[in-house]
């Protein structure tokens, strides 16, 4: 069943839609072109700017009957006889199927099945059994596309009866049907320098390499089935007209071993015609070659069109690489482009040690003490212990990018030939075995893709992430597992992954403009003005998207759409009237498709008319006689909903000689109107009225308290005299007030007889009454004398003086 997400994008602004006509390159063989950039440069849709989880995401998955290993091939404009002309993707399974699928919108064009007669290699015909993560064993490559005959070149491994067998298909891309000639059944066979005799065996060969197409000769590499299994690396050449076998190499004709497998990276090629392979290690006593022998384990080769060794590169540490399965051949040779300075002709080798190597093509240097003949040799990351390399990097614009398995993601500027400092990513996308890839528009807008268990995105020039497929809400998104080593296409502004069970195809969401009706304004709870107009339209092409249902969502804040989704009409246009909420505010809303959202526009709701005022802020408070309230008294204007209304006069006033200041004022945005109250110079309780013409009154209550004791004063008890060692017969009182005479309670009160040696009846100091005052009893020292006793008010500077007499 073909899954597909409408998906569509919302513009506040009508943008410029892409051309239908805009030019679409095919990519027809691994990692793009035959030097294995992994660059798509003529990609003009796909920018940093749109590959982001709002725009860009799952457009359709479409189902396979097995694991995926090959690269997607894509093919524009090709004419499928009774279905018209169609952009086609074209994806080979592990159960020998091939399928043609639109790319566009991932309806199945046509189907082929290579098992010839035989089943897919299962069980015992797989001498190293699921290991690899499959179990059942049929087209790994990649192949490659003639698109000058509309031939495809793929190789199949099947199983007849007890045999297991390879045949190289020719296919019409057009119906899938085979073209004349074709399949043939690969065989080959090799005779070494000591006279060893070598027959392909394909039970125990895997083609796991990309195929090469190379002026009108297929190159095919083969190694071994993951676990050393009796397999040898050997390159066949196959003339691409007739299928006749051209020539026969093998890396290691007296011992085996030393695969070609390049984590499915195709044999690579110059523009001289040559070819580059990368070996893995050797069987027998290991690398033999300076002494005669022909075991290029662990080894870069370069290969005439007829497949003699033109040249070769053995790293000096091949022993240690032999003896701990540290292969060359886990990554793919990189042809650079014509380089500045003393070496034009380069090209990129790496391996499991995670060392990559910058060799001169002209002259690899063969084998030299301590990689004297390396142009560069780089340790990607010091701290990581033989990080594996998976696959080969990328190029484009004078950077080299890797993907190592257990670093960051790494960007090399490239100078003169030789590596710069890179730039990395962080450690958290790092655990990949896939190559990752660039698409750009000749030297701008470049986008980094890698697979590490997910589709993520990187601006190639920062490195920035700009998308994953874990980052969508609701797995809208998510990669399903992929097969390892997998490698995604970007071609035609989509981006195709090949999964254990599917094909995933990532684009660019259609596009949704505002083309009436939006950031307008109304009453609350009433309808906007103009019904809000959208227009749906394919990016790719610029067409009205018709019949897709629009959803439009305020986020549950309480408006209502009118309807809430609608289906574009013949002219990719739809519309809904929006009611906005009983609060007033400026709301997002949100225009969305089947499985996408986010996007958004707005809508402001403005206050009624207002129907009442009340007191909103600074009702009972406290303050001191004389001064200021502390915080302001606000009235506020509401609306039928209780919104603030603004411009509305409001009055205030007071009793008891308290001053509103201002006395008037108009309610601003939110419906409120300060003042600032001026307390009595008495202590009172004051009702401060907010009123405006045609409403009820709004009342506060505030509180006038005494201030400061300011002054104290003798109210009763001076000037006694009694009997020396009695008590006075009447208690000295002293009053306590502020400023304006308000009595002061609370306030601390001393009384102190100098020495003279009286007593206190009371605790000493006393605290004033709620009236203000503070008495103390006095008992007379014990000899006759006159006493002057000294009252002290807490913060009075000024104290009262009474003067007893003890007779």
């Amino acid at each position: 069943m073909l899954v597909r997400n409408l998906c569509l994008i919302v513009l506040v602004v009508c943008g410029a839609f892409l051309s239908s006509s805009f030019a679409q390159l095919p990519v027809l063989t691994s990692r793009a072109d035959i030097s294995r950039s992994g660059a798509n440069t003529n990609e003009t849709l796909l920018t940093p700017t749109n590959v982001s989880q709002n725009s860009f995401g799952r457009l359709f998955s479409f189902p396979v009957d097995y694991v995926v290993m090959a690269q997607p091939l894509y093919v524009p404009n090709v004419n499928i006889p009774g279905h018209g002309t169609h952009n086609v993707i074209y994806i080979v399974t592990q159960a020998d199927s091939v399928y043609a699928i639109d790319a566009d919108n991932g309806a199945q064009l046509w189907y082929a099945s290579m098992l010839n007669g035989g089943t897919t290699a299962s069980g015992t015909y797989l001498p190293c059994g699921t290991g690899p993560g499959y179990n059942q064993e049929g087209i790994v490559s990649t192949p490659v596309i003639d698109p000058t005959t509309n031939t495809m070149y793929l190789v199949a491994k099947t199983r007849l009866n007890t045999t297991v067998r390879h045949h190289l298909h020719a296919l019409d891309i057009t119906t899938g049907n085979e073209q004349a000639g074709s399949p043939v059944l690969i065989t080959a066979t090799s005779t070494s320098n000591k006279g060893h005799v070598t027959v392909f065996n394909s039970k125990h060969q895997k083609n796991r390499p990309g195929l090469l197409l190379l002026n009108g000769v297929l190159y095919l590499g083969f190694g071994s089935n993951s676990c050393n299994d009796g397999s040898a690396g050997w390159v066949l050449s196959y003339d691409a007209n007739n299928l006749s076998q051209l020539a026969v190499f093998n890396t290691s004709p007296d011992f085996g071993l030393a695969s070609i497998w390049q984590s499915g990276v195709g044999l690579a090629a110059d523009t001289d015609g040559n070819l580059f392979v990368e070996t893995a290690e050797a069987g027998g006593n290991g690398f033999d070659v300076p002494n005669g022998g022909q075991t290029f384990c662990n080894s870069v080769l370069k290969l005439s069109p007829n497949l003699t060794v033109a040249d070769y590169f053995t790293p000096w540490s091949v022993a240690y690489l032999n003896s701990h399965d540290l292969d060359l051949s886990s990554t793919g040779a990189l042809i650079l482009p014509d380089q500045d300075g003393p070496y034009p002709h380069e090209l990129i080798a790496g391996g499991k040690q995670g060392i990559v190597y910058v060799l001169n093509r002209d002259s690899l240097g063969m084998f030299s003490a301590n990689d004297s003949q390396v142009l560069q040799e780089v340790v990607l990351e010091p701290s990581v212990s033989n990080d594996v390399l998976y696959g080969s990097p990328a190029y484009w614009n004078n950077t080299l990018y890797f993907a190592p398995r257990a670093s960051p993601l790494m960007a090399f500027p490239l100078s003169g030939g030789l590596l710069g400092t890179p730039l990395k990513t962080a450690v958290s996308y790092a655990g990949g075995r896939h190559s990752p890839s660039v698409s750009a528009n000749g030297t701008s807008n470049g986008v980094l893709w890698v697979i590490t268990g997910q589709l993520l995105a990187f601006d190639a020039v920062s490195l920035k992430l700009l998308y994953s497929t874990n980052q969508a809400p609701n797995g809208r998104d998510t990669l399903p597992p992929v097969g390892h080593f997998v490698t995604q296409t970007v071609a035609n502004g989509k981006v195709y992954v090949g999964t254990q069970h599917s094909l995933e195809a990532y684009g660019l969401f259609h596009i949704v403009t505002v083309s009436g009706g939006n950031a307008q304004t109304a009453t609350v709870a009433t309808a906007l003005s103009a019904p809000i107009k959208v227009h749906a339209a394919n990016p790719y092409t610029g067409q009205p998207d018709v019949g897709a249902t629009v959803n439009f969502s305020d986020g549950g804040k309480g408006g209502s759409f009118n309807p809430a989704s609608a289906v574009t009409d013949a002219n990719g246009n739809a519309s809904t009237i929006y009611t906005v909420p009983q609060k007033a505010g400026t709301y997002t809303l949100t225009i969305s498709g089947a499985g996408f959202g986010g996007i958004t526009t707005t809508a402001t709701a403005t206050p009624g008319a207002a129907t009442r005022i009340i007191a909103w802020g600074g009702a009972k408070q406290t303050g001191a006689a004389g001064t200021n309230l502390a915080n302001p008294i606000i009235a506020q204007a509401q609306d039928t909903y209780r919104n603030g209304v603004p411009g509305v006069n409001m009055h205030f006033t007071a009793n008891n000689g308290a001053v509103p200041n201002p006395s008037s004022a108009v309610t601003d945005a939110n419906g409120l109107a300060p003042t600032t109250l001026r307390l009595p110079t008495t202590v009172s309780t004051v009702t401060v009225t907010a009123s405006s013409a045609g409403f009820k009154n709004a009342a506060f209550l505030e509180y006038s308290v005494a201030g400061a004791a300011a002054k104290v004063a003798i109210t009763s008890g001076n000037n006694q005299s009694a009997p020396a060692g009695t008590q006075l017969p009447q208690g000295l009182t002293v009053l306590v007030t502020d400023q304006y005479g308000n009595p002061v309670p609370g306030v601390e009160v001393d009384f102190d007889d100098g020495g003279a040696g009286g007593t206190y009846a009371y605790a000493n100091p006393g605290v004033t009454s709620n009236s203000g005052t503070a008495t103390q009893f006095y008992t007379l020292p014990a000899s006759p004398k006159t006493i002057s006793i000294t009252a002290t008010a807490n913060g009075v500077a000024s104290s009262a003086v009474f003067t007893e007499t003890a007779k």
